[in-house]
């Protein structure tokens, strides 16, 4: 009888069980402070998105993927520019989690709305590099603590230089370089502005929009991201540290 009680179960099992999760969270969070600092120095062979990518081969996954390194000072302003007005235009602002952003995302989920982004590109970024595909609020709750680590240790140009080269950009093509070559058949830093913004336009949903030739809805985004660079203007990232 003594086995089913709730005293014992708490005892016996549930707090060794807690111990084991403590321990490998702790694990997991050295490990994770230790590769950031080091990916501050070394562009990063793979990411978590990408092999979590290559295990679950979905539908439309190529054989094999594209990737081709750019350092940041290669990439065009106008390039980074788009990326920024389509996906943060805070990033120059907040300190890795848009915390205003995110107050009404909770508020929308709370009132019953479905889990919407919110994300920043620092976010984005963590998100690529650590964790999975997927947008339930365990995830959620894990980029915002490496969010502020990337920002500590990385910085805004180290960050916005690894989400350009890591963040996917079509089945199997990771960053601006490969898609650049990919969509374009030309190398990023020959991509007109419009081209740049037309890539920045897909990210949302690069498995379903296409960059070239793109639908209406990719020309209409397109036409946005164009209007968000001129009112920005290119000032607005040339001088993040």
């Amino acid at each position: 009888m003594a086995a089913s009680n709730p005293s014992f179960l708490s005892r016996y099992l549930l707090r060794p069980l807690w111990r084991v999760l403590w321990r490998a969270l702790l694990v997991w969070l050295i490990v994770t402070a230790v590769v950031t600092v080091a990916l501050r120095y070394v562009d990063p062979p793979f990411w978590s998105w990408m092999i979590w990518r290559g295990i679950t081969t979905p539908e439309g996954y190529p054989e094999r993927y594209r990737h081709q390194w750019v350092d940041l000072d290669a990439i065009p302003l106008y390039m980074q520019l788009a990326v920024v007005a389509a996906e943060d235009q805070r990033f120059p602002l907040h300190g890795g989690v848009d915390f205003k952003e995110l107050e009404q995302a909770i508020r929308d989920a709370i009132a019953g709305k479905s889990l919407r982004g919110a994300s920043t590109l620092t976010q984005q970024t963590a998100k690529n590099l650590f964790l999975w595909p997927g947008r339930d609020w365990t995830r959620k709750g894990l980029e915002l603590p490496l969010a502020l680590l990337l920002e500590q240790v990385w910085g805004k140009q180290r960050t916005l230089e690894v989400y350009l080269n890591i963040v996917e950009f079509g089945p199997g093509v990771y960053g601006v370089g490969a898609a650049s070559e990919y969509w374009f058949d030309k190398p990023v830093q020959r991509l007109s502005r419009n081209e740049a913004a037309r890539l920045a336009a897909i990210l949302p949903n690069p498995w379903v929009y296409s960059a070239q030739p793109p639908s209406r809805h990719v020309r209409q985004r397109t036409d946005w991201v164009l209007r968000q660079m001129q009112q920005l203007g290119p000032d607005w990232i040339a001088n993040i540290e």
